[in-house]
């Protein structure tokens, strides 16, 4: 299954006041493991960054002036993102601005190429009534982000990358599974599993001390001793 953990860095926090993506960010993975491509691009916003934002990114207007506009990216996100389950970290956010960037250039929606998962939301179902920002994820997953002083779309995406796959360890045997139910028929010719078994046989003393329990335990359930029904009927 090919999965796109995905982070946006904005200039404010509502797309419906105007606000824009400054920065993108996705890295790929396929069947739980990092396949080592990533899609990251800085944006010229065309607009003011919000004082408020510029200090959890530390990006200005100024350092995105000579970046490309979304309009110049939107093919090439759009074909890198193409059929991938999203993993994004409170995804309405993130979603949101998306849709807002695509409909200015005249793209259907994320939900028309993509299904979306919410990491926050899982994060919540697992540990409920526990703070589950990323921050909070990487200390309680031991993932270190010990580079995070600031917000970045790339540094956020591999964090969260790897706090998904710490979060769902227990969900890999399920897409071993279901990536073998979608191979074809040919590819699924499995080695015989082969496992040296050893066997330890008990000795006279421990096979005598067996014994001496079992009557016991006859003397004390008036003859209900299932060792000694099974070697009768044995």
């Amino acid at each position: 299954m090919r999965r796109i953990v995905l982070d946006t860095e904005t200039t404010g926090l509502e797309p419906s006041e105007g606000h824009r993506i400054i920065e993108v960010a996705g890295i790929e993975l396929s069947d739980r493991r990092p396949t080592g491509r990533h899609f990251h691009r800085y944006l010229n916003p065309e607009r003011a960054i919000d004082f408020a934002a510029t200090e959890v990114h530390g990006l200005t207007a100024e350092d995105l002036a000579d970046k490309p506009r979304f309009a110049d990216i939107a093919d090439e996100l759009l074909e890198f993102l193409q059929g991938a389950e999203l993993l994004i970290h409170n995804a309405p956010f993130d979603v949101g601005f998306l849709d807002a960037e695509l409909l200015r250039v005249g793209r259907p929606g994320i939900a028309t190429l993509c299904t979306v998962s919410d990491t926050l939301m899982l994060a919540r179902e697992t540990h409920p009534g526990k703070k589950n920002s990323l921050d909070a994820l990487c200390e309680r997953y031991a993932v270190d982000n010990s580079k995070r002083s600031l917000h970045g779309a790339l540094l956020d995406a591999q964090l969260l990358a790897d706090v998904w796959l710490a979060m769902t360890r227990g969900q890999e045997s399920l897409d071993i599974m279901m990536a073998a139910a979608e191979a074809p028929a040919a590819t699924l010719a499995l080695a015989p599993i082969r496992a040296a078994i050893r066997v330890l046989r008990a000795s006279d003393a421990e096979l005598a001390l067996h014994r001496a329990m079992c009557e016991r335990i006859g003397r004390e359930s008036k003859g209900r001793c299932l060792w000694q029904e099974l070697a009768l009927a044995g």
